[in-house]
């Protein structure tokens, strides 16, 4: 009992929550569910009426909630149990009746309920898709009928639903069976009939379905159900469709006309007039349908709106290429224009829309005389110094008329009647931008370009009612630079092309329009003098600088593949490199080509080729960077220069480390050049790395006599002051020379002489002995060398015999004799190896 009572306390609180909008259907239908199961669980062997009628209800009302939702399959159980529970409930009364007329009474009683049971159950196996079992049902409830005749609406509405739903779903079949139930039910009792509106509304749907399901095999009888409709109740609908099926099954013109004289009898719209013209002359009716519109303006002679008669029938008139006859109706609407006969401004429009579409069409086929005769009818309709966005427009439509036959005059007044409507109008600029290019006026076409960029950043709000985005503007550089090009204005098309790069976002059209502008100015670049090449070499590495920022960011996009990229990377890389040996008159743009075509690189496979090509811009840029660095004459220009050069070597030695690997470099000067230039650049910056590259440098076993000499030259060349570091390179580099199975009496005499001058500057006197020693035997080294060969240069030997003198002056002028005496001794030792010029000093 307990159970039970909670049950109907749940069953009621639903329904209240739901009146009030509280829960939503599924919710209902769910609380719903569990109420009614707890219900029948609760029920006892014999149960009094009150509980059995209670519970019929509310299997009714649970399984018809679940239909509601789409959830039909759940429905079925608890029909069948209201079902079940109604068969109890008839035998419960039969039993406890005392006469026929009880019978009776229970009998209505309980038909009542088996009726709305029997029609949810057709509900739940129609939308389940079985359309026998629910064909089954409505005919269950159909016999019913007889004995429940107010449920005629009920039923007829629910096979009208059925039909509406198997429309939609293009069952035609099914459709039309449910919609003739529909129709025939609705006949079964007139006092509770659905009513006549209904009915027709019924035959109309059914003689859309026999229309659209096939009209050649079911023309009679969507024929049929369209006059019955109309006998039931005029409707527009009704007569239209009518038409309409006549129109496909081919009927004649007088069968056409004799279901166009019933429209009369009934009070239609204007709309619906000439949307019965348009059908009639779509199909081809045109002697039906043109007669048919004529008289139309008698039944509306005072509506606004006449003048969409004359426009629907100016369409049909083009449609049908009686371009002259729609001419003259146009020239009669213009003369009404200025004689108080105006058309309303929606219809106005329609017929710009109308003048423009044919302008347009002649124009394709560049047909530019009559393009202009549909222009000028426009134009007829703005009065004089009007001002309209779509005036701006017409005229610089008629511009590119006139602009095609050589009209240039009218052309730029065309254009100058734009610019007065709307001067801040992007194609407004552009059709000045095409009469300059036509003229050859350079400097007025760059001008225009100019100012279509600044319309392209900043759009009109109103631009002939359309938003200039970026596809708009790219669009018209586009054109631009294309117009530019067929016309041969190269300077032209250079600042169009700029302007369109800028704008692009499709990756493949901007290289292409980078590619373009790098071709044209390089051409422009050849043909120019020396002097005046500076500017366009900067617009290159500009171009060059844009399609590397574009290549990193084409990543996002998914139509530019990966080997697009490469391909393109590979192009401007190339490129990069031929300007780069090209220009090597110029140091600094030769450094910047070199640098580009690295950083283009790095968006390329990194094979052995495209490695080679990295580590050589990389070497070259850092020559280049340490070459300048010489020559500036400011400090931080110098130390700006050298740190640059150090950033291209340390990302070089990454290069080379990988690339030793791809194969034998045993000949490749790259270590040397690498090692001299980072020495170069640490040196001048007075780093303190510079003595642990030093360190690794005489560790080398192999290094060659030229590398010392050249270290040892760097160590002392300006800012770098390292005169250890030079004096160890030029030692070490003597000891090489020594070491050689044949002296080379000249350089080893270089050599000497360099390490001499580093180790005894001029006009020192005090000198350490120990630094004297070292000296010392420097020249007795000399000494040997010269005895073991005749190519020792003679003017080397003058200068070791000067030295040594000298040296020992000096020594004798702060008191020293007796070296002042080994001096001297040691400079005389060379005296008799002098050749020619031995007479002159002894």
């Amino acid at each position: 009992i307990q159970v039970e009572e909670s049950a109907i306390s749940l069953w009621n609180w639903t329904v209240t929550k739901h009146t009030g909008a509280v829960i939503s259907d599924e919710q209902r239908a769910k609380l719903r569910f569990v109420a009614c199961r707890l219900i029948c669980l609760c029920e006892g062997s014999d149960p009094p009426e009150a509980t059995i009628r209670r519970q019929i209800l509310m299997c009714m009302k649970t399984g018809k909630g679940w239909i509601d939702i789409g959830k039909a399959g759940l429905a079925d159980g608890f029909l069948e149990n209201a079902m079940s529970s109604i068969e109890k409930l008839y035998a419960k009364l039969w039993k406890g009746s005392e006469g026929e007329a009880d019978i009776q009474v229970h009998r209505a009683d309980v038909e009542k309920s088996l009726f709305k049971v029997v029609s949810y159950q057709a509900e739940s196996v129609f939308a389940q898709g079985d359309f026998q079992k629910a064909v089954m049902c409505v005919q269950r409830c159909k016999d019913m009928l007889m004995k429940l005749p107010k449920e005629t609406c009920y039923l007829s509405i629910l096979c009208y639903n059925f039909g509406v739903e198997t429309y939609e779903w293009k069952r035609y079949e099914q459709s039309s069976f449910w919609l003739s139930q529909s129709y025939d039910i609705g006949k079964m009792d007139m006092k509770y009939s659905i009513g006549k509106e209904m009915q027709a509304k019924v035959l109309r749907l059914l003689a859309t379905t026999y229309f659209e399901w096939d009209c050649s095999l079911y023309l009679d009888k969507a024929l049929k159900a369209i006059s019955l409709a109309n006998q039931e109740n005029l409707h527009p609908a009704g007569f239209f469709l009518k038409v309409k099926i006549l129109l496909k099954s081919g009927a004649s013109d007088e069968d056409i006309n004799s279901a166009l004289a019933e429209f009369p009898h009934l009070e239609m719209s204007l709309d619906f007039y000439l949307n019965t013209a348009k059908l009639l002359l779509e199909h081809g009716r045109e002697s039906v349908g043109f007669d048919f519109l004529k008289s139309v303006p008698e039944r509306f002679e005072s509506s606004p709106d006449l003048g969409k008669i004359t426009l629907l029938h100016i369409e049909f008139l083009l449609q049908n290429k009686r371009e002259l006859l729609a001419k003259q109706k146009i020239e009669e609407v213009i003369i009404g224009h200025y004689t108080g006969k105006q058309l309303l401004p929606e219809a106005l429009n329609q017929l710009h829309i109308i003048l423009w579409d044919r302008a347009a069409k002649h124009y394709e086929e560049k047909s530019y005389s009559e393009a202009l005769q549909w222009y000028n009818y426009s134009v007829s309709f703005y009065t004089p110094g009007q001002i309209d966005q779509n005036l701006a427009k017409l005229q610089r439509n008629m511009a590119s008329c006139y602009l095609h036959l050589k009209q240039v005059d009218k052309a730029k007044e065309a254009v100058k009647q734009a610019e007065r409507c709307d001067p801040n109008s992007i194609f407004t600029k552009f059709s000045v931008y095409k009469i300059a290019v036509m003229e050859n006026d350079t400097d007025k076409a760059v001008e225009a370009v100019i100012e279509m960029g600044k319309l392209a950043e900043k759009p009109s709000e109103h631009e002939d009612k359309l938003r200039v985005d970026k596809n708009t503007g790219s669009n018209l550089f586009s054109l631009a630079a294309q117009i530019a090009l067929e016309n041969d204005q190269q300077i032209v098309a250079i600042k169009a092309l700029e302007y369109l790069s800028e704008h692009l976002q499709d990756c493949r059209q901007l290289f292409a329009a980078l590619k373009c502008l790098v071709r044209l100015m390089l051409s422009k670049v050849m043909a120019e003098n020396a002097e005046k090449r500076g500017e366009d070499i900067n617009s290159i590495l500009t171009y060059l600088n844009l399609a590397c920022k574009k290549l990193a960011e084409s990543f996002t996009e998914e139509k530019f593949t990966g080997d697009m990229r490469i391909l393109e990377a590979h192009w401007f890389r190339k490129v990069a490199w031929n300007l780069a040996v090209q220009f090597k008159d110029s140091p600094e743009k030769m450094r910047d080509f070199f640098v580009l075509s690295f950083k283009l690189s790095q968006f390329c496979p990194s094979d052995k080729a495209v490695l080679i090509a990295q580590k050589t811009c990389l070497l070259m840029a850092a020559a280049v960077d340490l070459e300048m660095g010489r020559q500036q004459a400011t400090p931080s220009e110098q130390t700006e220069l050298f740190s640059q050069a150090l950033q291209h070597l340390q990302t070089c030695k990454e290069i080379w480390k990988v690339l030793k690997l791809t194969g034998d470099f045993a000949k490749d000067p790259t270590d040397t050049l690498l090692l001299l230039y980072e020495f170069e650049a640490r040196s001048k910056l007075n780093d303190p790395a510079l003595h642990n590259l030093m360190e690794s440098v005489w560790e080398q076993p192999q290094i060659e006599i030229k590398t010392l000499e050249i270290i040892a030259s760097l160590a002392m060349e300006s800012p770098a002051r390292y005169p250890v570091l030079c004096k160890k390179a030029l030692k070490s580099a003597l000891n090489l020379h020594r070491k050689q199975a044949v002296i080379d009496a000249v350089k080893f005499s270089k050599c000497l002489h360099s390490l001499i001058n580093i180790s005894l500057p001029t006009g020192l006197t005090d000198l350490d002995t120990c630094v004297l020693q070292e000296v010392w035997d420097y020249f007795e080294d000399a000494l040997s060398v010269i005895g073991s060969t005749d190519a020792y240069p003679e003017m080397e030997i003058l200068w070791l015999m000067t030295r040594a003198w000298n040296t020992g002056i000096f020594q004798y002028t702060v008191g020293k004799y007796k070296e002042a005496e080994q001096w001297c001794g040691l400079g005389m030792r060379f005296l008799n190896h002098l050749g020619s010029l031995k007479k002159s000093y002894e």
